[in-house]
């Protein structure tokens, strides 16, 4: 049902924009030289995921199987006093929904996005 060739979506400016306008995000803690949101930010290659997030953060994960472990570093960070803002799909039928996103304020968007890379909605 939820297949792609790519976990990965880059993140509409114009969202992240209205947002970073209300948070001040001072972190990017997923994302490549090419897509960063933020002056600092986490590649690939220095995982994120075995980083200390602090400050405002910015999430938009790899959409596939491992977007738990990404939920669960957030939801770990906010505990540990970071603000995390997540862009995740709404699958309100999957565990790591219930477990990571019900714990924190939840913003449903209206209509599909149009992600920065592949021309995907």
């Amino acid at each position: 049902m939820f297949t792609s060739q790519t976990e990965e979506w880059g993140t509409p400016l114009d969202l992240f924009q209205r947002l970073d306008n209300e948070f001040g995000f001072e972190l990017d803690v997923c994302a490549s030289k090419d897509n960063a949101k933020c002056e600092r930010f986490f590649t690939k290659q220095e995982d994120g995921l075995n980083q200390e997030w602090s400050g405002v953060c910015w999430m938009n994960p790899p959409y596939g199987r491992e977007i738990k472990y990404w939920m669960s570093k957030a939801v770990e960070s906010w505990r540990s006093g970071a603000t995390v803002v997540c862009l995740v799909p709404a699958r309100t039928d999957t565990k790591w929904w219930h477990e990571f996103a019900m714990q924190g304020e939840i913003r449903f968007l209206q209509g599909r996005l149009r992600f920065t890379n592949r021309g995907g909605g």
